[in-house]
């Protein structure tokens, strides 16, 4: 049975910076998890340990419990995209998807071809020469289309506009149904992955401040609403990690389990969505 992939204790240190801090999580098989954090949080440090590409300090990394470091089988099962291009500049694009999927036995080729009409990709375009936008679509295309059973999408949406937003989150669901396998999505518009992501990782102050499935997550995010006096008592004793006002009216967003006394009249209480917990969460000192 696959176990996934394993962090423990992972740390890593650029002079005198922390950058992860004794991080340790799993990433399960056929999961589709978001990574989230502020800019500069670790994210993209992780990704890139994961894969093999940069170094910890100290920890362990393992899938199915064998380590990953040095392993190439280990590592053929493992694709990293990034905003950092590894792709030569003067490769007309039809020439660079042949050139990976000759690296890659079993490149899907079909689905290369459906999502390059898809976002109407000019396959004659350099890849050099593109905008940021079609850059993003590239290497989007080439992460759908390999087949490794953990897909690192680090800012998978860089420049591009609503259309190919839509176009990349409808491929990404498709392709996850015909064959699911990981995906590990780090974005800053969380609003848009809130629907497809099962597991949620957020990554504050280089260690990891949750990792839960989606689901549970937001079951226990609240917004407490009303009178700020009434508000404020009903509140008292809960982990609220943020509020905002309007007047006399005041919501405290409570991260956790709620009490049981009894909810005042004028006081309202609903779940709230994921990119409002986040900003709470990582706003908190």
């Amino acid at each position: 049975m696959s176990e996934g992939i394993e962090i423990k204790n992972l740390v890593k240190r650029f002079r005198k910076d922390v950058v992860l801090d004794n991080i340790s999580l799993n990433i399960e098989p056929q999961k589709i998890y978001g990574l989230l954090g502020r800019n500069g949080a670790g994210k993209s440090t992780l990704m890139n340990i994961i894969a093999d590409r940069k170094f910890s300090n100290s920890g362990s990394i393992t899938l199915d419990g064998s380590l990953i470091h040095d392993n190439d089988d280990n590592l053929s099962r493992i694709y990293l995209t990034s905003e950092i291009d590894v792709y030569p500049d003067k490769f007309k694009i039809k020439d660079l998807f042949h050139w990976v999927s000759d690296i890659y036995i079993n490149f899907d080729n079909d689905l290369c071809k459906k999502l390059s009409d898809d976002f109407k990709l000019n396959l004659n375009s350099k890849f050099g020469n593109l905008s940021t936008g079609y850059n993003s679509i590239v290497k989007a295309i080439i992460a759908l289309c390999v087949p490794a059973d953990y897909i690192f999408l680090d800012e998978p949406i860089l420049g591009l506009d609503a259309k190919n937003r839509d176009v990349f989150y409808n491929a990404l669901i498709q392709t996850y149904s015909d064959r699911p396998r990981t995906f590990v999505i780090s974005t800053h518009i969380i609003e848009e992955i809130a629907n497809i992501i099962s597991n949620v990782v957020v990554i504050k102050d280089s260690k990891v401040l949750i990792d839960d499935s989606t689901e549970n997550i937001l079951e226990s995010s609240y917004e407490v609403t009303g009178p700020a006096s009434e508000v404020d008592a009903y509140t008292d004793g809960l982990n609220v990690i943020g509020s905002d006002s309007l007047g006399k009216i005041k919501s405290n967003y409570v991260f956790g389990e709620l009490n049981d006394k009894p909810i005042p009249d004028t006081v309202t209480i609903a779940n709230i969505d994921l990119q409002k917990l986040f900003v709470n969460l990582t706003d908190k000192e």
